[in-house]
């Protein structure tokens, strides 16, 4: 019987950290089309920023069998994609004279509390839409820095799984050790 030495990984969807940017994606695809100018540059930077979060998550993941590597980078350029996007929400609020809530502030409290609790699109999508543009981008912004903290967390534990079972050669020496041993018996 031949062990298997590449177990297939890529599970996205349960991670919580995908689930976190689907909601930022929707979130800023309905704010960008509806408080945005149309024909304004922001609405396609801020969607492909948004989308670049998501998808970025997915790739590596799809992509973590073979290449502890090309995963690792992939969850950075998602951070990175996130990092972009919350200047923008960031600097919407400034150039508007919106305010950008303090963490001590009661909204930001609860919205932080609201945010870790619900990692589903729907729930947001129906929410936002009786929502003030200073609102969404608040909630925006939460979920921005939810889902870097769980990206930094992963990057972290992928780093941590290289160091304990290596790259993709290292499986592979190993699995075939492993078989020559199991026939020599």
């Amino acid at each position: 019987m031949v062990q298997d030495f590449l177990p297939q990984r890529g599970n996205y969807r349960n991670l919580v950290a995908f689930q976190k940017t689907e909601c930022i994606y929707d979130i800023t695809y309905f704010f960008a089309h509806k408080y945005l100018s149309k024909g304004d540059r922001t609405i396609d930077q801020m969607v492909q920023a948004a989308r670049s979060g998501r998808q970025n998550i997915a790739e590596g993941s799809a992509a973590s069998t073979t290449s502890k590597e090309t995963e690792i980078k992939l969850l950075n350029v998602a951070r990175a994609s996130l990092q972009e996007l919350l200047l923008d929400y960031e600097d919407y609020l400034r150039v508007r004279d919106l305010t950008k809530w303090d963490m001590a502030d009661e909204r930001s409290i609860q919205t932080r509390r609201v945010c870790f609790q619900h990692n589903d699109s729907e729930f947001y999508r129906e929410r936002i839409k009786t929502r003030s543009d200073e609102v969404i981008c608040n909630i925006a912004i939460t979920l921005i820095h939810q889902a870097d903290v769980l990206l930094r967390k992963l990057i972290e534990k992928c780093k941590s799984d290289f160091l304990l079972n290596g790259g993709i050669r290292e499986e592979m020496s190993r699995a075939r050790i492993n078989y020559r041993n199991s026939q020599n018996k």
